[in-house]
């Protein structure tokens, strides 16, 4: 079923939108940089997780966590930042993107902090052995580096933070009864292994392969 024959207000045009929401105010947009100040680098330089937003040739959208001590991500210039790719599942989808789309946004979060940071730009895949050398923990270096050249920064309000309570351990849903990974994957799959043996390589892959 087409979706849109599901409902019968549908916003279709940038006139309709505003009709409703308004325009933004010059607090807000003034806010834009199209570089990284202080307070990005600082931010940035703190922030031990990020989402990468990319989209392939077909149009369809990829949102792809990354993690790791913070201050992985490391800021070349006011306009270039790297972020070093670690070992993972091999999908590789990030990186098929861009190589086909080189559009890229970022969202670097900080545990603990209602604001976030929002990037856009575009970006390269490198294998440049400086820039990697840089990156590496305990002598492993990454197979690839993402480049971005920032065209857009701003900080974002916390109020998505306020309302999800995301940082208060006490207002955490309760995780029993959901999947583990491995049950996703052996009913996704259909897969012959069992989720006791799929939780065996879940499990090993996290000991082994973080770097």
């Amino acid at each position: 079923m087409d979706l849109q024959s599901r409902f019968h207000e549908v916003v279709k045009t940038e006139e309709e939108l505003r009709a409703v929401m308004g325009s933004p105010s010059a607090l807000v947009t003034r806010k834009e940089l199209n570089k990284l100040d202080s307070y990005a680098r600082e931010f940035i330089g703190r922030s031990p997780f990020l989402l990468i937003g990319t989209s392939g040739a077909d149009g369809r959208i990829d949102m792809s966590p990354k993690g790791d001590a913070p201050g992985f991500v490391h800021v070349l210039d006011e306009g270039t930042l790297a972020i070093p790719d670690r070992l993972g599942n091999r999908r590789a989808d990030t990186f098929s993107n861009l190589v086909v789309n080189d559009q890229i946004g970022l969202i670097f979060l900080i545990p603990g902090k209602q604001e976030t940071l929002r990037i856009s730009g575009r970006a390269i895949i490198v294998r440049d052995l400086w820039i990697r050398e840089e990156m590496a923990i305990g002598g492993k270096l990454p197979e690839f580096a993402i480049v971005v050249d920032v065209n857009q920064m701003f900080f974002h309000c916390g109020k998505c933070m306020i309302r999800s309570n995301l940082w208060k351990p006490e207002c955490w849903p309760v995780l029993s009864g959901l999947p583990s990974l491995a049950e996703t994957m052996v009913s996704a799959g259909k897969l012959r292994q069992s989720v006791q043996e799929m939780q065996a390589i879940v499990d090993n892959d996290a000991l082994t392969r973080l770097y």
